[in-house]
């Protein structure tokens, strides 16, 4: 059996941003999130959004896509999960604000939205 890949930070690529003397909101939905209960090894499923307004970067669509692809297989709880979507982000594109907000299908009537912000200036 062939191990599975694991996330990791540098596998966001990025491009100039555009309009660095700007403040502007990216606003990226990704509606296919899958991981793994790490309790109960059921599958895990969400939107992520990524809300962030640029620095010097921007993150490129196919890399994020490819890197959340990633954590298919990955056994992680909800609030692990979205805490390490930010801080991977943010290694990975310096933004001057961040939020990644995990929002998961119910389960057992139950459903669940996590956020997490990044600034900068703090």
């Amino acid at each position: 059996m062939s191990s599975q890949p694991v996330p990791s930070s540098d596998q966001l690529e990025t491009f100039p941003n555009p309009a660095p003397g700007r403040d502007y909101v990216i606003e990226i939905v990704c509606p296919e999130f899958t991981s793994v209960c790490p309790k109960t090894g059921q599958p895990d499923f969400g939107t992520i959004t990524f809300r962030y307004t640029p620095e010097q970067s921007c993150v490129e669509l196919k890399s994020l896509k490819l890197y959340l692809q990633r954590f298919r297989n990955q056994g992680i709880f909800y609030e692990a999960v979205v805490n390490r979507l930010l801080d991977d982000f943010v290694q990975a594109c310096r933004p001057r604000r961040c939020e990644v907000i995990g929002a998961f299908t119910p389960r057992g009537g139950i459903s669940t939205t996590v956020r997490a912000q990044y600034s900068a200036s703090t």
